[in-house]
């Protein structure tokens, strides 16, 4: 066979593949090749995650273009960052999610994993609704808290009540996408997220600026057209789930809480809530620092270089995510070895993808500052940020993996205390020490930021390698 009909065969089975990737066929994932199996999941989950930083993005682009811009800026930075807390408790709560469904699915039992998805929304609709209503009463007094000027709070409290009051649909939003990736079904989990963003791109100019009848409401406009958005995706994943076209079919009566699987759900989802939100509440910290040493233009070049991270790193989650329903799906069909293996292939690619952004980030981090503000103070600021934060790229995105795959085997635990030494004993002392003491400001800042990502990654695996992960039981 000729070296043409080699290539023109792969790129073939690549198309083929990729098809079968958006479409969502049902595989056993325990079954087929790993590198398929990762590839199966990985580019609708990529695709997903990616779609989800561009509602920040898109956020800050329109709100970046309106007058005195440094202050919109700085509310969609902050109460991203204080949302995080929101996104912290709906990533654990899918996490539990993921593991305990792809466990099930891997065991040939779908009627317990859909049982056990429905819990976790039970769970996750009651802690919500004491979110909401504190982030509703409280919005101003959250934005003083981070460190914003008492202009930007009077200018964002509004923005912050609607982010804060519609956050059962970022729960939901989470939640459901992290049952269908743990059933296998990653392209639902996709173009939910794609339904939220087309139509978030859509609303933002609409709302923000006025269209016809509809009034411009300037930076109040970017979270109505968020909560819209992340609505209308909500409502396409539970058309899905009461469709039940996957393997997933859901009954009224699953909904009805059962105590013993709340408390086994509990468990793992505890520490994977308290695991993200020791890593969320060291990033408020972090931004709070940025904004008392680096002023206005300081904190929001601090927003525009995390939203751009964010936007890049998002796609390596989906990957790793991948990991964590192969860990999942494999240890309930008794194949630990390829449990491991996946964990290690899933690895090498999320090196190439971080390593292509390190790049990209080092040589083109000025134009893509530009794209979202064209204050020079900001802009600096947001370059400055992008280089320093590269340096770790690839040994994070290594670390995502192996955080992936414990909390895929429900062993939400280790990387838990990781988080507490890494954020708490270290990076924010050592943040602190460099922005204060050493007089670096931000830029102190930015330097603690992958210094402590680096020792989470040579602790994840050293861990990993040990074995604990694979006796534990959901």
């Amino acid at each position: 066979m000729s070296q043409s009909t080699k290539t023109t065969n792969s790129l073939s089975n690549f198309f083929i593949v990729l098809k079968q990737a958006l479409k969502g066929e049902e595989t056993d994932y325990t079954r087929i090749s790993i590198r398929k199996a990762i590839v199966l999941l990985a580019i609708p989950m990529m695709l997903e995650m990616m779609m989800e930083s561009v509602f920040a993005l898109v956020d800050l682009y329109f709100v970046g273009h309106l007058p005195d811009s440094s202050h919109a800026i700085q509310t969609v930075g902050l109460t991203e960052s204080v949302l995080t807390i929101i996104y912290s408790l709906a990533i654990g709560m899918s996490m539990a999610a993921t593991a305990v469904v792809a466990r099930r699915i891997g065991e040939k039992n779908p009627e317990a994993a859909a049982k056990a998805g429905m819990q976790t929304i039970v769970i996750a609709m009651f802690i919500n609704v004491i979110i909401s209503i504190t982030g509703v009463v409280f919005a101003k007094e959250i934005l003083l808290l981070m460190g914003a000027s008492e202009q930007t709070a009077l200018h964002g409290t509004t923005f912050v009540r609607i982010m804060m009051g519609s956050s059962t649909v970022i729960m939901l939003l989470f939640l459901i996408n992290g049952i269908f990736r743990g059933a296998g079904n990653a392209a639902i989990a996709m173009q939910s997220l794609w339904i939220a963003n087309i139509a978030n791109i859509i609303f933002c100019p609409i709302f923000i600026n006025g269209f016809g009848p509809i009034p411009a409401f300037g930076l109040t406009g970017a979270a109505i057209a968020t909560a819209l958005g992340r609505g209308l995706g909500v409502c396409y994943q539970v058309f899905h789930l009461v469709r039940g076209n996957s393997a997933l079919k859901i009954k009224l009566s699953y909904f009805k809480p059962h105590w013993e699987q709340i408390k086994a759900i509990v468990k793992i989802a505890a520490p994977g809530i308290l695991q993200f939100v020791i890593a969320s509440c060291s990033w408020i910290f972090l931004a709070q620092l940025v904004a008392t040493t680096g002023g206005d233009h300081g904190s929001a070049g601090y927003q525009t270089a995390l939203r751009l991270m964010m936007f890049f790193m998002l796609p390596a989650w989906g990957l790793s995510n991948a990991a964590a329903t192969l860990v999942g799906q494999n240890m309930g069909a008794g194949h630990m070895d390829r449990a491991e293996k996946s964990v290690f292939v899933t690895m090498k690619y999320t090196v190439i993808f971080m390593a292509v952004v390190t790049v990209l980030f080092l040589t083109c981090g000025s134009i893509f500052a530009s794209f979202f503000t064209t204050d020079e103070q900001i802009k600096t600021v947001a370059v400055e940020a992008l280089q320093i934060l590269s340096y770790g790229f690839v040994l994070y995105g290594i670390g995502m993996v192996l955080v992936s795959a414990f909390n895929g085997a429900g062993d939400t635990w280790t990387p838990t205390k990781i988080n507490v030494i890494a954020f708490w004993t270290f990076q924010i002392p050592f943040a602190y020490f460099l922005a204060k003491y050493m007089e670096l400001g931000p830029t102190g800042v930015f330097i603690a930021i992958p210094v402590a990502e680096v020792g989470i990654t040579i602790a994840s695996y050293i861990l990993f390698k040990k074995g604990k992960w694979q006796k534990t039981m959901v």
